[in-house]
């Protein structure tokens, strides 16, 4: 018997994707940084969203028994951790205060954290959904 997602946990994850990725939008919007800097962070913000649900759905899928290839779950570990560690290597070499770092890396790990949550959610509330025998 699936369990259906809590109204709360959906909220809370969405905030969480929400608060990271408009956060971090919004200080690189406000950011005294040239356009290609700009330009480096978005695309890591993008790649590691997109990181972390291609690992998440691969994740999971392994664990249904769906079939998986161990490339393609190899590609998914290594560009999530790549992903952490471009904007790590960003930000140490940027010329920025330190709270401004600390901000942008807060951010983004809420980002990923976000993105995986709503990524489960969402794939537990379908199959909550094909598994409810229709009421009446």
């Amino acid at each position: 018997m699936q369990q259906q997602t809590s109204t709360a946990f959906i909220a809370a994850s969405w905030v969480a994707l929400g608060a990271g990725m408009i956060g971090f939008l919004v200080g690189l919007w406000n950011a005294n940084l040239l356009l290609n800097e700009k330009g480096y962070y978005f695309t890591v913000l993008m790649f590691g969203l997109f990181s972390v649900v291609s690992l998440q759905k691969s994740v999971r899928d392994r664990l249904e028994n769906i079939p998986v290839t161990d490339l393609y779950y190899g590609i998914c570990w290594f560009a999530t951790i790549l992903s952490v560690v471009l904007l790590i290597v960003g930000l140490w070499n940027a010329t920025m205060l330190p709270s401004e770092k600390g901000f942008y890396a807060f951010a983004f790990l809420l980002a990923l954290f976000g993105a995986v949550a709503v990524q489960k959610n969402t794939r537990d509330t379908l199959q909550a959904q094909r598994h409810t025998p229709p009421e009446g």
